[in-house]
């Protein structure tokens, strides 16, 4: 999938040969598609300035060499029609192309497109839209390889956006379809949606890790030759047909190796790597056998997923060696049919078939899908669903084992509460004990890959704990935990949810008669889908949502009412100030109550620019802390209703301490050509001091004064270009 833009003439011939045309008349619908595409799109052009007609094309080509059916390349090349058409519906796309070719056109049309649904935010209208694509997904797997490729050639010609759409297209590409063609088993186009959302979402790091990249790539290069030279000789000296091929370690996937394990480039045995094609399963293992005979393997890095696949169907054999230098490499070993599915995942039961493959094939691949999307059938809320499929599924994960052998992927940090109910929500509820290869241990035990894991369930237990929210890793088991609350003790819940509500108010100085309002009420409930009060009430007592939740939305809208009246009462001479809520000393606007006594977290040191959050602490007033702070979603979790909402004043001028952890180069110098750095950028040092480490580097912490975060940002951006510094971050 080399050629980013296809012209309607190389589409055609593609047809002719792809699908065995011997008349014209075989290709009657795949032209009418074309015309009906090219009418539709007549006038629009792309950010480049190219006919926009460009893209569907070229979308139906890639759709073409993942060995796509004719319905899937049609619907690929009629994606956009509804979407960004004039006047053009699904139900015009069916009574010309079919039901089912408007289905899979549907499924990747936006709701946004019908103008009927309403939306509190940007954020909202984009979760109604993932869970739609969900949704179409979970219903024909089809869906999920147009996506795919309709992203695929929108980050090729990202480069013509806008630096704002630029870093939201690629960002929203690293968080969702990079992880879900992941999900789906397409490696190929995985790591090129990787690798190009990368150098757009962050550039200064994608550029700092193609230069380590390119460092001695020459010489791994040249023994990359010599090595599969090696191969294809030894292998068919010994009756092995193969293809041997070189693979190229994909940036991203360095930057995250060396982000996750934080360790140096030099740690990353897999820069190198070789990828043999056979006919057989066990010419694989056979080899594997020779490949041995010529280097030595390195211990404890074999990895076999012939005998034990992941979950996305992915299969081959791993194995890092060591040359006669002792520099590593690693081998991948598979058969063409596991290299195909290796590269295309789920549209790889579509190649080299007659006709179409069964439908319980492609059901197989998206079965987790489809019971996220069962059990959340009730669920109104859309964001929650999205982040439940983005954290459970198309984050880092970690394979455990049952005791049967059947692989599950968790996300990482998962515990065995977490495994029990993704096995079934009925072992979760009656979870006793858990077993972790063979030994017994605590529910709040981490899983680690490979683990095998039993569950103990006791059917005279009446259901789950309230404290195993805090124990759970996982969306899915929180929701299953929570729901079990809502339905046992419905009652209960209410009058616990009453009493949350108040005294949350109490707590931050409100009185909640005051502020629930019927028509504050009605606001609420229509932004959290509440029928009634007792639904509210219900849902805050099993914790389906936080009392904070509900207290600081009615203190801002309260606060913005108040404001326009004001400014009303100023307009008819009645008022003298309609600034609103005023900023405290330290340049913070604090909601709800401005008069609280605040400061800036220690543990974080937010400055203006950061997101902020506030805390109320106990007899210390209000912490000031960044939103990303890992103290922070600690205590969201144990404390949700101390946090109230705060925002920087944009007229303070106010100055703030910062620290720096810079890694560089361990040489003589290296501390006084810092020291200039920060002369340089007008910047005054309150404390330096080095220290050095292994490997080479030295660990430099250094303390200064700026305005801001964009201060701060402009700072760290200028450090990075300096030969010495090899990282910045800050403390």
């Amino acid at each position: 999938m080399n050629k980013t833009n296809w012209t309607q003439r190389e589409l055609l011939e593609q047809c002719r040969e792809h699908f065995h045309v011997g008349r014209e008349d075989d290709l009657a619908l795949f032209r009418a598609a074309l015309d009906f595409c090219e009418n539709v799109h007549a006038r629009q052009k792309r950010d480049d300035g190219t006919p926009f007609v460009y893209h569907p094309i070229s979308v139906a080509g890639y759709l073409l060499e993942m060995g796509a059916d004719e319905t899937t390349v049609i619907a690929g090349l009629l994606h956009d029609t509804v979407e960004d058409g004039e006047d053009i519906t699904i139900e015009q796309v069916a009574q010309k192309f079919g039901k089912d070719i408007a289905h899979l056109v549907d499924g990747v049309t936006k709701l946004t497109k019908s103008g009927k649904q309403t939306y509190f935010t940007k954020q909202q209208a984009q979760s109604e839209n993932l869970r739609k694509l969900f949704l179409s997904i979970a219903a024909d797997a089809r869906v999920v390889i147009i996506k795919m490729a309709d992203r695929l050639h929108n980050m090729r010609t990202l480069v013509y956006c806008s630096s704002e759409k630029r870093v939201r297209k690629a960002r929203e590409t690293l968080d969702v379809y990079a992880p879900l063609a992941h999900r789906f088993g397409m490696g190929n186009i995985k790591s090129e949606l990787e690798d190009l959302a990368f150098s757009h979402a962050y550039p200064e790091e994608y550029e700092r890790i193609r230069a380590l990249v390119e460092t001695h790539q020459r010489e791994r290069e040249t023994f990359l030759q010599s090595a599969m030279e090696a191969i294809r000789k030894n292998l068919s000296e010994n009756g092995v047909s193969c293809d041997v091929a070189g693979r190229p370690k994909h940036l991203f996937s360095v930057y995250r190796k060396m982000h996750r394990l934080n360790c140096d480039i030099s740690d990353i045995y897999d820069l190198i790597a070789v990828r043999i094609v056979v006919e057989g399963v066990g010419d694989c293992y056979a080899a594997l056998g020779q490949i041995h005979g010529i280097w030595k393997p390195m211990p404890g890095r074999f990895k076999d997923y012939i005998a034990m696949p992941k979950p996305n169907g992915y299969q081959s054999l791993h194995n890092t060696m060591l040359n006669e230098g002792g520099t590593p490499f690693e081998v991948q070993i598979r058969t063409r049919d596991m290299h195909r599915v290796a590269e295309f995942g789920v549209a790889a039961h579509w190649m080299y078939k007659e006709g179409r493959v069964k439908m319980n094939l492609l059901d197989e691949k998206t079965g987790w899908l489809r019971q996220v999307m069962e059990e959340n059938a009730q669920d109104e809320d859309s964001a929650e669903l999205v982040d439940n499929i983005i954290q459970d599924f198309l984050g880092e994960y970690v394979f455990v084992l049952s005791p049967r052998g059947e692989i599950f992927d968790l996300p990482v940090g998962s515990t065995p509460l977490d495994f029990a109910y993704r096995v079934h929500t009925n072992v979760g509820h009656h979870c006793h004990q858990a077993r972790v290869n063979g030994h017994l241990v605590k529910l709040t035990y981490v899983l680690q890959t490979n683990d095998v894991v039993e569950i103990i369930t006791n059917n005279a237990q009446v259901g789950p704990n309230r404290d195993w929210l805090n124990i759970v890793k996982t969306k899915g088991a929180q929701n299953k935990i929570r729901q079990w609350f809502k339905r046992a003790n419905r009652e209960e819940n209410e009058e616990r949810g009453r009493a949350i509500l108040a005294e949350t108010a109490k707590h931050l100085g409100q009185n909640l008669a005051t502020l629930l309002t019927s028509e504050y009420e009605e606001e609420i409930f229509k932004r959290h889908n509440f029928g009634s009060a007792a639904d509210m009430y219900a849902a805050i007592g099993y914790g389906g949502i936080t009392a904070g939740q509900i207290v600081h939305k009615l203190i801002d809208m309260d606060r913005k009412d108040r404001r326009l009246r004001a400014i009303e009462e100023m307009a008819l001479g009645q008022g003298t100030d309609a600034d609103g809520p005023k900023a405290n000393p330290q340049g913070i606007i604090v909601h709800g109550d401005p008069g609280m006594a605040t400061r800036f977290a220690a543990c974080c040191s937010p400055m203006r620019g950061d997101v902020i959050v506030g805390y109320i602490s106990r007899g210390r007033g209000l912490s000031v802390h960044r939103a990303d702070c890992k103290n922070v979603k600690a205590l969201q979790l144990t404390e949700p209703a101390r946090f109230i909402e705060v925002e920087w004043e944009q007229k303070s001028r106010a100055s703030f301490a910062a620290g720096l952890l810079v890694r560089v180069t361990d040489k003589q110098g290296a501390l006084l050509e810092l020291s200039k750095f920060f002369v340089s950028q007008n910047i005054n040092l309150a404390d330096i001091s080095c220290k050095a480490t292994p490997h080479g580097y030295a660990e430099c912490k250094v303390r200064f004064i700026v305005s801001g975060a964009e201060q701060l940002q402009l700072l760290m951006t200028n450090m990075r270009k300096l030969k010495i510094v090899v990282e910045v971050s800050r403390m």
